[in-house]
């Protein structure tokens, strides 16, 4: 989930809230581009990867692939494990932050669900 911006270039500093739902392993491409106009045509663009093993209870964010004009050289993203009380409806939630810098980054998820 994105922060709630004005216009679409407004957010490469703001975090990007991921929503884990444990009870299985889980795969995910995010997909950014420059949200302005037609650069994703010419490949103007990058992908991430995200990974869950459930079982390790690890999210493994992958490396970045491609780039773009303007993209921000670093992220946050808030880790968010979804459980009855926490997670839920369109509101952002609480959740353990981490500085992506492009490389692939491991985090660690909450045990105790």
């Amino acid at each position: 989930m994105g922060s709630p911006v004005q216009y679409a270039d407004a957010s490469p500093n703001l975090p990007v809230e991921l929503r884990i739902y444990r009870g299985a392993d889980g795969r995910f491409t995010l997909y950014d581009d420059a949200g302005d106009g037609q650069g994703w045509r010419r490949g103007e663009r990058a992908t991430i990867e995200l990974s869950l093993d459930d079982k390790a209870g690890t999210l493994t964010i992958g490396p970045r692939r491609g780039r773009y004009p303007g993209m921000a050289q670093s992220r946050i993203f808030r880790v968010v494990v979804v459980a009855p009380k926490s997670g839920t409806g369109l509101s952002e939630a609480e959740g353990q932050e981490v500085r992506y810098h492009g490389r692939s980054l491991r985090v660690e998820l909450d045990r105790k669900l």
